[in-house]
């Protein structure tokens, strides 16, 4: 349905795979290892940056589609 429709708006979809973005630290990529879900902020015990599990599992599903995007040789534009 997603592909359907960013075809129809002239988009294209990036279909990332989210394992294990919430608990690899945006800023410096340390993996702190698996966490129970009630944990909903941590501190990277690597770069000390505190995190927003979400914020960070966001970012890191960016970063991740921004990868696949430089590989084709197209960019990404955000409105």
């Amino acid at each position: 349905m997603l592909e359907y429709k960013c075809e129809w708006h002239g988009k294209k979809l990036i279909a990332v795979d989210p394992k294990n973005t919430s608990r690899i630290c945006s800023k410096c990529g340390y993996n702190s290892g698996a966490k129970p879900l009630e944990i909903r902020e941590w501190t990277c015990s690597k770069c000390q940056t505190k995190h927003d599990r979400d914020i960070n599992a966001a970012i890191n599903i960016l970063h991740k589609g921004s990868t696949k995007l430089s590989g084709q040789g197209l960019a990404m534009v955000t409105s």
